[in-house]
């Protein structure tokens, strides 16, 4: 089958081309799961989990009819389904099917996109605290790593970012921020934009944007920008298991990010999943609103008994342990709750994943006794 389509070709011509092949092979990868289990503490297999950022809803009933339905399909590579979907997610965000290209999860693009832009030369420049994986992907390219302290309200200091980083190679913001779960303004991003060095890219993640009342950067895309945004379908979607992202750019710019990463085929179960979950025209807000239900119920707890955290617009929460955190963390994980792991530039606070109500309620259990307990000792 013909397709002129820039990311069809680019899959095509990928398996011919075998230095692209051969650095893809060379490349590791830095993830949430592996930064999330890596760090956690012994558990029994009973425990709750809320460490991960994982959806405890997990796909939708339509995706998991989809993928039951596809499984004796899956010796195929059905190349076909991978295109249909790319052209209805290019739809349903409002851009053109050439500033799409579908990857396994957003964290390739992630870090295809640094290893491309990245170098001796130029810097990978993100927030303190933030999301690891570019960082470990610049490392990786010899490039020098900048992290700029969020501001007082844990947005991104998009000002402190340009005049750290005069040399900068990419720009990598998360909105809603990895680990705090906080917002910085669409007008921030302009700027960030509009005075980034002539060669700099600007990386929007939009991995939790579903979350939140957030403006997309995708405007910016459509506008022509120097700016690449990405969505996973990991986590509102619940199908951190199944792979699914995608990378939104000018044409040029995929191109380049595919030129470094090439393509690999995609799961046929998370091509069905994904296709079925945009379907359902009412996921995102039953999502959404199950979500800031719980987040909700479990900040008023916190409030009611004086504990500290940051509020949030994802479905994660950084939470103030009052001590160093790994302590606070290894005694949860005793009492069969596993909570996330510790940035250094907050030493005392741990991610909390916004689990079920179920879930929660075993925490707010457990991290009472905890800290009753350190109080008393």
């Amino acid at each position: 089958m013909t397709n002129s389509r820039f990311s069809s070709l680019s899959r095509r011509s990928f398996l011919q081309a075998s230095t692209a092949a051969s650095a893809a092979l060379a490349l590791r990868m830095v993830t949430e799961p592996m930064l999330a289990f890596g760090a956690a503490p012994a558990h029994p297999a009973e425990a709750v989990r809320i460490n991960a950022n994982e959806n405890p809803l997990g796909p939708c009933t339509a995706a998991r009819e989809a993928v039951i339905a596809v499984t004796p399909r899956s010796s195929r590579y059905l190349m076909d389904a991978t295109d249909a979907l790319e052209k209805q997610f290019a739809r349903s965000v409002g851009v053109t099917d050439e500033q799409v290209s579908i990857f396994a999860g957003s964290t390739e693009p992630l870090v295809f996109t640094v290893r491309e832009f990245c170098s001796p030369s130029a810097s990978y420049v993100t927030a303190d605290p933030g999301f690891e994986g570019g960082m470990f992907a610049a490392e990786r390219a010899k490039a020098r790593v900048v992290k700029v302290p969020l501001t007082k309200t844990y947005a991104h200091d998009v000002k402190a970012m340009l005049a750290a980083a005069p040399d900068a190679g990419v720009f990598y913001i998360c909105n809603p921020n990895n680990p705090t779960g906080t917002l910085t303004s669409h007008s921030d991003i302009e700027y960030l934009v509009e005075n980034k060095p002539k060669n700099a890219i600007v990386m929007v993640d939009e991995a939790y944007i579903h979350f939140s009342d957030a403006p997309t950067a995708i405007d910016l895309v459509k506008a022509g920008k120097d700016v690449i945004v990405l969505r996973t379908f990991s986590k509102l979607y619940g199908m951190a298991g199944l792979r699914c992202g995608f990378a939104i750019a000018r044409p040029d710019l995929l191109e380049k990010v595919h030129g470094y990463g090439g393509f690999n085929f995609m799961p046929v179960t998370a091509v069905a999943a994904a296709t079925a979950s945009l379907n359902d025209a009412n996921l995102l807000a039953e999502r959404k609103q199950i979500n800031t239900r719980v987040r909700t119920a479990t900040f008023q707890w916190l409030d009611s008994n004086g504990y500290k955290y940051i509020p949030s617009e994802a479905n994660f929460f950084l939470l103030d342990t009052r001590h160093g955190a790994k302590e606070v963390i290894d005694a949860m994980a005793k009492k069969g709750v596993v909570i996330g792991r510790v940035w250094p530039a907050m030493p005392t606070y741990s991610r909390v994943t916004v689990g079920t109500a179920e879930e929660m309620a075993q925490f707010e259990d457990a991290f009472g006794k905890v800290m009753k307990g350190s109080a008393a000792g």
